[in-house]
């Protein structure tokens, strides 16, 4: 089988500007970012040491693109040392890095206490479960980029009427576990990024979670979120703008980079497409 050339080309350079905008970040975040609006919203972020690079890029087109939060919060997992968090912090005056983790809600069933304060993914759901704390809430993973449209976010917040928006799925990634009913699995939420108006009623989730056999996985927090997302009502987000896709994987070029998104979300399977696109 011959290899795949545009892939592995496109792997490759990705993987180079990653290593160069890693070496170059001291400067990088030197840079003024010049907002072109003050937004009534909190973003907030749980990432670590290793996606320090995407982390900055991040913030960087979320400023350029959206605007200014009135507070940009990084939930860092621990492993954010005092120099890469004082970097993060030099971006701009609304990005601060936090690293205790939000209180958890009182009377947890030991179970789901200790997911949530002990697992990786179990800190992620434990932040998104902590929001929205004083108005709109944004929740974004390390590995979106934000795009010219993205200006529509600052109209999103004007839709008080719905209790979150949520990133559609191109499928159902999630824990199995948790699933009672096949139908469950329609019309999949992804974790990555949420916009949240008020506070959820994560019961349906946590009672699933209380029930799990076995250990947690990397998709459990997930799921959960998947199944909140549901009970309470929420409404996707635009997933011609608001993009998470994994069909151009194999090939060199990004096919939904450009101004006509408001962001997209590299998962794994495209991450090094993250360092492609024009706007990292």
């Amino acid at each position: 089988m011959k290899p795949n050339v545009p892939y592995h080309s496109a792997r490759l350079h990705g993987k180079i500007a990653r290593d160069l905008y890693r070496a170059a970040l001291p400067m990088i975040v030197r840079r003024p970012v010049r907002p072109p609006r003050e937004l009534a919203l909190d973003v907030f972020a749980y990432s670590g040491e290793k996606t320090l690079p995407e982390q900055v890029a991040s913030i960087r087109s979320f400023l350029t693109y959206v605007g200014r939060p009135k507070q940009f919060t990084v939930v860092s997992d621990g492993s954010h040392t005092a120099k890469s968090a004082a970097l993060l912090e030099r971006i701009d005056t609304c990005v601060r890095v936090q690293r205790t983790p939000p209180p958890l809600p009182p009377d947890l069933p030991e179970k789901v206490r200790s997911y949530l304060a002990d697992h990786h993914t179990g800190k992620q759901l434990a932040l998104i479960m902590s929001l929205p704390q004083n108005g709109p809430a944004l929740y974004t993973d390390s590995d979106v980029l934000f795009f010219p449209d993205a200006r529509e976010i600052a109209s999103l917040l004007l839709a008080r009427s719905v209790s979150a928006f949520y990133q559609a799925d191109y499928q159902f990634s999630g824990d199995d576990r948790l699933i009672v009913d096949a139908s469950e699995k329609q019309n999949p939420a992804n974790t990555g990024f949420l916009l949240l108006f008020r506070k959820l009623d994560w019961s349906l989730g946590l009672q699933r979670l209380q029930l799990l056999k076995g250990e947690p996985n990397f998709f459990t927090n997930q799921t959960v979120t998947h199944l909140c997302m549901h009970a309470n009502r929420a409404q996707p987000f635009d997933p011609c703008k608001f993009v998470l896709q994994v069909d151009d994987q194999t090939i060199y070029r990004d096919r939904y980079a450009g101004s006509s998104i408001a962001m997209r979300h590299y998962v794994n399977p495209v991450r090094h497409k993250f360092w492609t696109s024009p706007t990292s």
